[in-house]
């Protein structure tokens, strides 16, 4: 094997002209394609790819996974490790710059977000115009694009220390816009920071503070919150990162970016998936239905939220965390009816051979939305934890895209497939 070419010989049998097209990590480029003609002005093959499953659109170094094997490393740390040991900002810090900090650049790293957390009067002025009902989600797509107007040294993208600037102000800035919208949605007095405390007791200060003079996070719930984040805070080419990335291929300042990409999660294919797990399981009722419902999902008569993965076929080793973290939470908050279900339908899915013949094993959504909700969080709150996540992974490969030589500005191809040319015809003669 060691002596064959590294090449794949391809016949095109329009023509009978054979090519051979490097393969190197796996793949060829899309660019040798264009060499394959069937005349001097033809343009070249194209490689057709709906969605880009099977297209590779760049280099990276962040996050691996195996979907076969139910693998998930940030810069090579499992996952499951991360989530045991480490913080929501040491993560953070650890995709940002490819390492994970030694003590004094960890301090220094949460000092400097720590202190970045106040967001500008006018930002709340702007977040106070929105309806009072309006959703979280768009009220963090619109504050966080706004963050641009106030920082347009953000365009100076070429500049280490202006891009490292703006990275610390989003991470920190971004639980602050999130809060915010929420105690607007719901028409309570915004709660600002407190340096005193941690990233992720910070947050729950944020939400849910009312006339105490200090609010005090439970450890429990403030350790679930920050592994919620890891467990969120990359997972490779998605759409809200494909959409980060693509947005800053034209130079666009980061605030652009992410605003952009959170735009992308709040769909309900990306950033909802847990809101539809909960509605499952009232539907369920109690957890004695449940056989009966997976007899529906067999019979294809029932949709069963939370289980597979477009790239775990495998259990999603998020999924794994999350599931004693559940057990955690409720030992705090109580236990909750939805918890049961989800245990039984857990169990009898996992033993039976119709679901693990077609690998349909249960993914981190799958008790995210119940541990979310049992800490007090609405539904429509489910979105933005989601991207307040996902942020340090966005600027990561929002950096690591500016970095690379080989990228340029997103412009895919098309295969036209509209009518030839046609003459324009006055209204009055149009049949």
């Amino acid at each position: 094997m060691g002596d064959q070419k590294a090449t794949l010989t391809i016949t095109d049998n329009r023509t009978g002209q054979r090519y051979e097209l490097p393969v190197e990590d796996g793949a060829i480029r899309a660019m040798d394609l264009r060499q394959i003609k069937v005349s001097d002005d033809d343009f070249g093959l194209l490689a057709y790819d709906p969605g880009f499953k099977n297209t590779a659109s760049c280099r990276s170094e962040i996050t691996y996974i195996d979907g076969d094997a139910g693998i998930l490393r940030y810069r090579g740390y499992p996952i499951e490790q991360l989530a045991e040991s480490s913080t929501f900002l040491e993560v953070a810090y650890l995709l940002i710059h490819g390492q994970l900090p030694t003590s004094d650049q960890y301090q220094q790293w949460v000092f400097d977000i720590t202190h970045h957390t106040f967001i500008h009067e006018n930002i709340k002025k702007f977040i106070d115009g929105f309806h009072h009902d309006a959703h979280p989600m768009g009220i963090l797509v619109s504050s966080v694009g706004g963050l641009s107007t106030f920082y347009p040294e953000a365009k100076g993208i070429d500049d280490a220390e202006a891009r490292q600037q703006q990275i610390v102000r989003l991470i920190a800035k971004f639980p602050t816009l999130a809060a915010f919208a929420y105690r607007h949605s719901i028409g309570m007095k915004y709660a600002y920071p407190d340096n005193d405390l941690s990233f992720s007791g910070n947050f729950l200060n944020m939400m849910w503070k009312t006339t105490e003079l200090k609010y005090e996070p439970d450890p429990v719930l403030e350790r679930a919150m920050d592994v919620l984040l890891i467990l969120h805070a990359d997972h490779e080419q998605n759409c809200s990162t494909t959409t980060m990335r693509g947005i800053g291929s034209s130079d666009a300042d980061p605030y652009s970016a992410a605003a952009g990409a959170t735009a992308a999660l709040y769909g309900p294919k990306h950033g909802g998936a847990n809101e539809a797990v909960l509605r499952m399981l009232e539907e369920i009722g109690s957890a004695d239905q449940v056989p009966k419902y997976l007899e529906k999902a067999k019979a294809g008569e029932f949709r069963l939220m939370g289980f597979g993965h477009r790239v775990y076929k495998n259990y999603d080793p998020r999924a794994k965390v999350i599931r004693e973290l559940a057990h955690q939470v409720f030992e705090v908050t109580g236990r909750n009816a939805l918890l049961d279900i989800a245990v039984e339908l857990e169990g009898i899915a996992l033993e039976d051979e119709y679901f693990a013949e077609r690998k349909l094993y249960p993914n981190v959504d799958f008790y995210s939305g119940i541990i979310y909700q049992a800490m007090g969080f609405p539904t429509s709150m489910f979105p933005v934890l989601f991207a307040m996540g996902r942020i340090p992974g966005w600027l990561a490969h929002w950096q690591e895209n500016l970095l690379d030589d080989e990228q340029a500005i997103v412009r895919p191809r098309q295969l036209f497939v509209g009518p030839d040319e046609r003459d324009y015809v006055e209204v009055d003669d149009r049949g």
